[in-house]
């Protein structure tokens, strides 16, 4: 690992401290209809309201062996272990008891892990009200952000926005891009040190540096690890853990977010690949994937 990450670590940390708010990949409108959601049996899938809720769950389904379920920050975090039917499930809002339903489907094939974002009709009605002067001011105060900062926390803050927060709420960055990883689906050597699974997410670019946002997951059911960038192998700027521990594997807190940082080179540049990874990856690039 390069020298200048630890002299750059508290850059980059500083980026989280301002962005510490994934990505609305699907949009679901609350219309007082049962909203649909398919969950794909041993990955986690997460639902974003942007309130906080109790949870409750039908007697089918209201085993941890069946189905995981943690609310933090607004939103829900829903994990299924096995196959079942649909499922009637009831949310309510803590502060206005506003109840929400979902049917809860998990399936072996077929269902996306992609983030839902629900949106309210209150929220449909203010966002149009304050679409244009809105924009106009967050075009501004995101040029004058980007001309102050750092790039590296440029970066890693829109990037742990882009993944963590509303849509609406991203500061927007001028000239940023995401970009194709070019990475296999683990890095084994990343964190070798570790029985820790690193899994790339998405990258960022801008001006010469790149962002990229890898999960981590505790496969040790035993073990609970604080996190060291030091740890961490390859050619790389800075790196900035969401979480500063990792709990036990099946724990709330099994899984975080690195976000890396390097300088002219892409992650797939900077970071050692295994002969396995790099042969499962090249196979997959020549099968038309984009990782």
């Amino acid at each position: 690992m390069s020298r200048r990450l630890l002299s750059r670590l508290s850059i980059a940390s500083a980026a989280l401290v301002l962005a510490t708010q994934a990505q609305a990949v699907e949009i679901l409108h609350w219309d007082r209809k049962p909203l649909p959601v398919d969950l794909p049996v041993g990955t986690e899938r997460v639902i974003v309201l942007d309130r906080n809720v109790r949870v409750g769950l039908p007697p089918e389904i209201a085993d941890s062996e069946t189905l995981r379920v943690q609310s933090a920050g607004g939103a829900i975090y829903l994990k299924a272990d096995k196959p079942f039917d649909t499922q009637r499930v009831r949310l309510q809002d803590v502060e206005t008891n506003e109840v929400v339903l979902f049917d809860l489907t998990a399936m072996e094939t077929g269902a996306s892990d992609e983030e839902i974002q629900v949106v309210f009709p209150e929220d449909d009605h203010v966002d149009s009200e304050t679409a244009s002067s809105s924009d106009s001011q967050e075009q501004d105060e995101g040029s004058s952000t980007s001309a102050n900062t750092p790039v590296p926390v440029v970066l890693t803050r829109y990037a742990a926005q882009s993944l963590y927060a509303p849509t609406r709420t991203i500061e927007p960055v001028q000239g940023v891009n995401r970009v194709a990883m070019r990475l296999p689906e683990s890095l084994p050597s990343l964190l070798p040190a570790l029985p820790v699974s690193a899994t790339p997410v998405a990258a960022w670019k801008l001006d010469g540096w790149t962002v990229t946002a890898v999960k981590l997951s505790n496969r040790d059911p035993s073990r609970a690890f604080e996190l060291d960038p030091r740890w961490l192998q390859g050619d790389l700027f800075s790196a900035t853990f969401m979480h500063p521990t990792l709990g036990r594997r099946g724990s709330v807190r099994d899984t975080t977010t690195v976000f890396i940082v390097t300088d002219g080179v892409s992650l797939a540049q900077a970071v050692p690949l295994s002969a396995t990874a790099a042969e499962d990856h090249s196979d997959h690039a020549d099968a038309g994937g984009d990782s």
